[in-house]
């Protein structure tokens, strides 16, 4: 006697990837400023850059060029190393 096998597969059971559109979507921040306004000192600029778990967003999120992401990323580090942000 031959194996039984499911052709009809229309059902589903849940266990898939969700869609895009069921995450959450982050909020992009538009890049109009210079290179110059990313400085460690410039705090409220940096802290758009910053989860609130004090995370730095990628540039998946960020949507910056590489330069400018390098560029903030190193100005984070050193906002903290100086106690100006967490």
């Amino acid at each position: 006697m031959g194996r039984k096998t499911n052709t009809d597969r229309s059902g589903s059971r849940g266990r898939g990837r969700r869609r895009t559109s069921e995450y959450r979507e982050r909020t992009r921040p538009k890049v109009d400023f210079t290179l110059d306004a990313l400085d460690f000192r410039n705090t409220t600029l940096l802290r758009q850059f910053v989860t609130d778990a004090g995370r730095m967003l990628p540039r998946k999120y960020t949507g910056l060029p590489a330069h400018y992401q390098r560029q903030m990323t190193k100005s984070i580090k050193r906002a903290r190393q100086m106690l100006l942000m967490k």
